[in-house]
């Protein structure tokens, strides 16, 4: 139905029928759960449960979001909000919002060639775009699509002194990423109850199940067809034979048996990067101070939005502690269950400089395609500057000194 309404949008001109077509979206997909319900029915659930599922009972992602909606803001009236602007500094660039792509591995599954059309719309609207370690698109190709909003976050491989850790800087540096985010909360393989049950292995098996799934989802095979066969294409250079889907995988299996970043390795790491350094995955106050005097420039709070470890508090009740800690020395960010405008508001509110999603962007492209990255943004944008009036906020500043009554927080 919604292809049906599209294509008669197409019939208009140029800005126009631009302007139609998210009008369409706006009425049809008004919210993320919107966008994550069609995303389950045109996927192969496999593929599906990959992205959305969690570790062990999936409790810290459903915590992630019961903590957010916790937070209570107290709205101001009354307040001239005329000039309104959502921009924010980061790391010396100016950002059209508080709000980014946070990195996702093999987010292609959710569609494959969604990545390229997460990094281009986020290069059109200037919004960061964190590329992770091990997406199915590379390094050097979101570096043509974004230029000047690539992030990319680095896992570690500890072989041979961190060879490959080290030729991954070099060609995030030799690439022009703004930013390098080691990511520390990556410390074992976590167990994933759905990726069991859907038989999602690595070196990976085409069962009976799996091939009836993909054969029933025609427009993601299809997007299959036109995009190339999956793989993990930062780690091509690195394997041993022909770069394939499974050889590939082998080799991003190191980061689950090798462990998390090492302060040493994170001295070393920043010692070479000569950029906006920021470490992803901190959920206590005293690696915070030790991160900020060992020369990170910023943090992302986060539990890996629940894929890790499922026993960790939410990220959210973490923030305000991180924050007091470190916040007049580095710029705090957070992700893990940011769903939306208000949630973003939340978190500025916290203390926050900046909020990250994964999930929410792939089921925007796992429900449209190409159309979904769009209309991701604009949802963000369209509630950002909602809830920036509801609170008589008129810019991120402003936003950050909204009373707020959290009853998660933590207390160190």
């Amino acid at each position: 139905m919604t292809e049906k309404i599209l294509t008669k949008v197409d019939a208009g001109q140029g800005g126009a029928a631009e302007a139609a077509r998210a009008e369409v979206l706006r009425r049809r997909f008004p919210t993320i759960e919107d966008l994550r319900r069609r995303a389950r029915r045109r996927v192969p659930r496999f593929a599906f449960d990959f992205i959305d599922g969690s570790a062990n009972d999936e409790e810290c992602a459903r915590r992630n979001t019961t903590a957010l909606s916790a937070v209570e803001l107290l709205p101001r009236y009354c307040l001239d909000i005329k000039g309104l602007s959502t921009e924010v500094e980061l790391f010396g660039r100016r950002y059209a919002a508080p709000f980014g792509v946070a990195p996702m591995g093999s987010g292609g599954l959710m569609w494959p060639g969604g990545e390229e059309y997460l990094a281009r719309e986020a290069q059109r609207r200037n919004i960061p775009f964190i590329l992770a370690t091990p997406a199915n698109v590379s390094i050097e190709r979101v570096a043509q699509i974004a230029p000047d909003v690539f992030w990319f976050q680095l896992y570690r491989f500890a072989a041979n002194d961190h060879a490959v850790t080290f030729d991954l800087l070099r060609r995030a540096d030799a690439a022009g990423a703004q930013v390098l985010v080691p990511t520390i909360d990556s410390a074992g393989k976590s167990k994933r109850p759905r990726d069991i049950r859907s038989g999602v292995t690595v070196p990976f098996v085409l069962s009976p199940s799996i091939v009836y799934q993909v054969a029933t989802s025609p427009a993601w095979a299809w997007a299959l067809y036109r995009n190339g066969m999956l793989r993990s294409e930062n780690v091509v250079p690195y394997t041993s034979g022909p770069a394939t889907r499974d050889s590939t995988a082998k080799v991003i299996m190191q980061v689950r048996s090798s462990g998390s970043h090492t302060w040493d390795e994170l001295a070393r790491l920043r010692d070479r990067w000569k950029r906006a350094f920021v470490v992803k995955g901190v959920l206590h106050p005293e690696d915070a101070e030790r991160l900020v005097s060992l020369g990170a420039d910023g943090l992302i709070v986060s539990n890996h939005g629940g894929r890790h470890f499922d026993g960790a508090p939410a990220a959210i009740d973490i923030l305000p502690a991180i924050v007091a800690a470190v916040g007049s020395r580095a710029t705090v960010m957070v992700d893990s269950g940011i769903r939306g405008g208000l949630d973003i508001v939340r978190a500025l509110a916290l203390g926050a400089k900046a909020t990250f999603a994964g999930r929410p962007f792939l089921y925007g492209v796992g429900a449209l395609g190409e159309e979904g990255a769009r209309h991701v943004v604009d949802i963000y944008f369209d509630e950002l500057r909602t809830e920036f009036q509801h609170v008589g906020a008129r810019s991120v500043a402003e936003a950050a000194t909204v009373t707020a009554r959290h009853p998660g927080a933590w207390r160190f």
